[in-house]
This record gives C-alpha cells, structure tokens and sequence, in this order.
C-alpha cells in the first residue's frame, strides 16, 4: 500500500521538529501576551508609528483568527489579527513590527521579498500538481517509460515548494531583524522589552526553518519513493 510503505520514515525529523516549533511560538506569543509594554501603544498604533516615520503608504486593517497577521505586498496592506492589532503587549508590539518590516521591504524594493513575489504563482502550481502527478508516475511503475517520466517530473515540481522554503527564510529573518532595529531606535520599547520581542520573533522564525525541513525531507521521500519502484 502506497500510504504505508517504509518512506514515511523519512518525515518523521521535520513532524518533531515542526511539532517543537509550533509549541514554541505558541508558547513565546501566550507568555509576553501577558506582559503590557510600558509604552501602552497597540499593534494598530506600533505600526501606524513605524509606517509614518518614513512615510510608507500602506493600509491597516484587521483580521479575523490568532497569528494571521500578513503583509500583502499586491494591494500594500497589513493585516493585525485582533490578539495583536488591539493588545499593548510585548508580543503584539513585536508581530506588529514584524509585518511593518515586511511593508518596509517592498518599499525599498528589497531584493529578497521582490524574488519570492514573482516565484509566488509558478511555486504555488508546481506544489499543488507535484504529488499527483508523482503518485500517477508511481501507478505506471518503473518499468514504464511514462512513470518515470511523470515521478521525475514530481520531484522537479516539488523542488519549488524546497526553493520556496529557502527563499523564505532570508526574507523572514531580514523582516524580524528590521523590526527590532525600528522598535529600537523609536524607542518604542526599552532594552529589557527588546529581549521579549526577540524571543517571540526568533520563535516564529523557527516555523519556517521547520517548513523549510519539511520540504527538503518530502523530496527526499519521493525520491525514495521513485527509487524503490525501480
């Protein structure tokens, strides 16, 4: 059976590891949740701050669930989730700066976002048509000139969602960076908060080094996969 062979093996680092690191923001983002900046700003006020101190034009608005806050570069909008936009707290004040740094980014033209933007299309149909078309290369077999044809061309359309990953990670850890320099020098938050909004920062980026795993090991099974047909 295909959904039992020995290759799910492979996965189980990145489960543990992305595992780990979802408890981990969660966690990070309950605990300073707690602890009120002596600013008293909002996430709503942090980011209309930062905006404004170069005037950057985008629009804020908020959103529905919990840590859905994004930037979108296509319409130049920053959407806070109500936990982050409307609390004071250490952790929406660092989500808040987070985002701002990503409108930052598309304002000075930062190379890093600009890439994974124009990649955004071509990776989102290469991932989603991968494992079908890997799983109907595996139905045809090895012995077949069209399965491995088609399983190889799984693995190529997979490798962006790998690429995707890794393009991501400069783009989030420049954004986490920019933030703190901005909560820094806007003496928006003093040295003791600064070390609380890292920790809440440095947590999220661990979910996208756990993506990026995750990827890099869902590869390496179909590779597998493909090998063990042959």
């Amino acid at each position: 059976m295909l959904f039992w062979d020995w290759t799910w093996i492979i996965l189980i680092p990145g489960l543990i590891v992305s595992a780990i690191a979802q408890a981990k923001v969660m966690s990070s983002f309950n605990a300073y949740s707690r602890i009120p900046s002596r600013s008293g700003m909002t996430g709503f006020e942090t980011a209309r701050r930062l905006l404004a101190v170069q005037n950057v034009p985008v629009t804020l608005h908020s959103i529905g669930g919990s840590l859905t806050d994004h930037f979108d570069p296509r319409d130049k909008t920053i959407g806070l989730s109500q936990p982050v936009g409307n609390s004071s707290s250490l952790a929406a004040i660092a989500v808040a700066a987070h985002e701002t740094g990503h409108a930052y980014q598309d304002y000075e033209g930062y190379f890093g976002l600009k890439f994974r933007n124009a990649i955004v299309p071509i990776c989102n149909f290469a991932t989603n048509a991968a494992w079908p078309i890997f799983f109907i290369g595996l139905v045809f077999g090895a012995a077949s000139q069209y399965g491995v044809v088609l399983m190889n061309l799984g693995i190529l359309f997979f490798s962006f969602a790998l690429v995707f990953s890794l393009v991501t990670l400069p783009v989030e850890f420049n954004a986490s960076h920019r933030a703190l320099i901005m909560l820094k020098e806007n003496q928006m938050l003093e040295e003791d908060e600064i070390k609380g909004a890292r920790r809440v920062l440095s947590a999220a980026a661990m979910t996208y080094v756990a993506a990026s795993l995750m990827a890099f090991l869902n590869l390496l099974r179909m590779i597998a996969l493909r090998d063990s047909r042959s």
